[in-house]
């Protein structure tokens, strides 16, 4: 992978790494406590680029390859993965925005995203269906110039500490299906905005609620695209961020193989450091093994689609398998650390719950795979429908 890089790539990833391990690392557990990602530590990540490098020059990012930003969010990830769903969801949102909004809600928008001083979540799941994302039920009613927003969405990563979200609605009929969803920007101080925050098992940095909208009145011309193609931008989306998912997950497994590799070295039994044993080292290469070819598959993807070719199985796959694999090594790394693993003062324990999450987010496994078989052997071998 790095021989294929650029010098400025070779640049950036070196700066994510630094920085990573320098100043997001040290603060991993401790962010679990607070629940919060420190504003300070975000505009920092803004400051050397690494927020939206792949977003136009012309509003403040790098107008880098995705292959960039995949770079900067898996080195941002090993550190600690919440705090990686910063770049993660502003290269997904600002895409969106960059492609679909108007000039000036870009301009307004992309600069404070790059520099960090933004924050957006994305609201497509509702309580009635997270597989079925055509079946939306939160309606954008047009009123002169301004749109009326009213409903729910849930299980919203950062959903209480996003500025603004990019919010996915129903403007056509109940039976219009994914031909009447629309997508709109909306300040999260907007009257009218509410969120609530789950009790989950992991993410607690990032965190997880509703967003609940009460006669909310936004400007018409805060939607991005035209009316009814809403359905669209988030299924391209989904075929990026998946990707990046990916990556988050590969980073994560490594930085609990690399641990461990590290412990079995100094831990000693029998008179001899226990990466003598076989039945200590071979899961664990076999886990650096897996975790390589999943890189490898995330990375040919996010090339795919800076080529313009198609890659929606790709992207399906690294979501599939990236969290799968994940859970697997991670779970490992922490039986191999024996009874020490069991302690909540270490690292794996966390990563764990914070991947575990990523096999549901995003498109579950199942759907990944109908995904696959989809592009593969066609509709009409496999109904999935996607109400298109």
């Amino acid at each position: 992978m790095t021989t294929a890089l650029t010098e400025e790539q070779h640049a950036l990833q070196e700066a994510a790494r630094r920085f990573a391990r320098e100043r997001i690392a040290p603060g991993y557990m401790a962010r679990e406590k607070t629940g919060r990602v420190d504003r300070g530590l975000v505009r920092e990540m803004g400051a050397l680029g690494l927020i939206g490098a792949d977003l136009p020059e012309e509003h403040g990012g790098l107008g880098a390859p995705s292959v960039t930003a995949g770079l900067a969010i898996e080195a941002v990830a090993h550190a600690d993965i919440n705090v990686s769903y910063v770049p993660l969801l502003a290269s997904l949102n600002g895409q969106i925005i960059a492609r679909h909004a108007s000039p000036e809600l870009a301009g307004e928008w992309i600069p404070r995203i790059v520099a960090g001083e933004a924050l957006f979540c994305i609201g497509l799941t509702e309580p009635r269906g997270g597989s079925d994302a055509a079946n939306l039920q939160l309606s954008a009613r047009r009123d002169g110039d301004d749109y009326v927003l009213n409903g729910e969405k849930s299980s919203i990563s950062m959903a209480d500490q996003a500025d603004a979200a990019v919010i996915f609605a129903r403007t056509g009929t109940p039976d219009s299906g994914a031909r009447g969803v629309s997508a709109f920007l909306v300040p999260m101080d907007a009257k009218g905005v509410t969120t609530t925050r789950f009790n989950d098992l992991g993410s607690h940095a990032i965190g997880r609620g509703s967003i609940f909208f009460d006669d909310v009145r936004i400007p018409a011309a805060n939607r991005l695209a035209e009316e009814g193609m809403g359905f669209v931008q988030v299924m391209q989306g989904f075929d990026y961020s998946r990707a990046l998912i990916g990556l988050q997950c590969c980073a994560a497994a490594q930085a609990s193989l690399d641990e461990s590799w590290a412990y079995v070295q100094e831990r000693q039994a029998f008179g001899a450091p226990i990466a003598q044993y076989q039945g200590v080292t071979f899961p664990l290469a076999e886990g650096e093994g897996l975790v390589a070819a999943i890189r490898q598959l995330c990375y040919h993807t996010l090339r795919l689609r800076d080529e313009g070719a198609p890659h929606t199985a790709e992207a399906a796959m690294c979501k599939w398998l990236g969290p799968k694999t994940a859970v697997d090594v991670i779970h490992q790394c922490l039986l191999t650390h024996g009874h020490y693993g069991w302690s909540l003062d270490l690292p794996h324990q966390q990563r764990l719950r914070d991947v575990m999450g990523l096999e549901i987010g995003d498109g579950t496994a199942q759907i990944m795979k109908l995904i696959v078989a989809r592009e593969r052997a066609g509709k009409a071998a496999v109904q999935y429908a996607t109400r298109r």
